[in-house]
């Protein structure tokens, strides 16, 4: 009998477990089940899908455009806001004492000034804000060009204004017989009012004064001011710290 022939009776050894058999092809090896998610992507040891390189490059682009539209944006908004809806002022001058002091430091609100030419109704202020407006004539204080200037407003469109005897009224449906606003709650008032002035106030302007009578150039001086010329009115005092205030 051939030695090299197998008899059909005899057996194969079986392979130990986890080695190759010893005849036919090697298997592939496979990844272990941990290694693939469940739509087959090969993940990598933390566990999270593999970013390609387009991928890593498109974020990084995402990143440095973010970046600079937040660039562009944040100047846009800061005008827009400051064209529009706040300013900051400083107080030159003492016409506004004892209210204001020289160099104190303000926040304008503008929105209502801005929603009027909107809207294009017109804005009045309340009676006793301090508002800024703009002086495109300034003859009474020596200079040329436009001023922006900061009193209180004391008479509405339509009212008249007197002023007689340091004493200031004001006249209106409401008040027949004159009101003083300076006994309002606006704060410590220097009321030694000079002038003479018996007025109607326009329809479209406001009277305005400022709380240091004796040092202020205000409608006394150059008359009512129109309702466009305003800029907005005192919010806040921001310094001196120590003062810091709303209005």
């Amino acid at each position: 009998m051939d030695p090299n022939i197998n008899r059909p009776n005899e057996t194969q050894p079986t392979p130990a477990p986890g080695s190759a058999p010893q005849n036919g092809p090697v298997p592939e090896p496979r990844l272990a089940d941990s290694d693939v998610d469940p739509i087959g992507e090969i993940l990598n040891n933390d566990g999270n899908k593999q970013e390609s390189d387009d991928e890593v490059k498109k974020n990084g682009i995402k990143s440095l455009l973010s970046t600079i539209l937040i660039l562009v944006i944040a100047p846009i908004i800061a005008l827009a806001l400051t064209a529009f809806v706040f300013q900051s002022y400083e107080v030159d001058g003492p016409s506004m004492e004892t209210t204001l002091q020289n160099k104190d430091r303000l926040i304008v609100y503008k929105l209502p000034k801005t929603l009027s030419k909107i809207s294009r109704n017109p804005y009045v202020p309340n009676r006793g804000d301090v508002v800024i407006f703009t002086r495109h004539d300034n003859f009474e204080f020596g200079t040329q060009g436009d001023r922006q200037l900061i009193k209180r407003v004391i008479g509405l469109p339509g009212e008249t204004v007197v002023i007689k005897n340091n004493v200031v009224k004001v006249f209106n449906e409401q008040n027949p017989d004159g009101l003083e606003p300076d006994k309002a709650d606006y704060g410590k008032v220097i009321t030694n009012t000079e002038g003479d002035i018996n007025l109607k106030v326009p329809e479209n302007s406001i009277f305005v004064l400022g709380d240091n009578r004796p040092q202020s150039q205000d409608s006394r001086a150059f008359g009512p001011v129109p309702l466009d010329d305003l800029v907005g009115k005192l919010a806040l005092r921001v310094y001196p710290f120590s003062k810091s205030e709303s209005f």
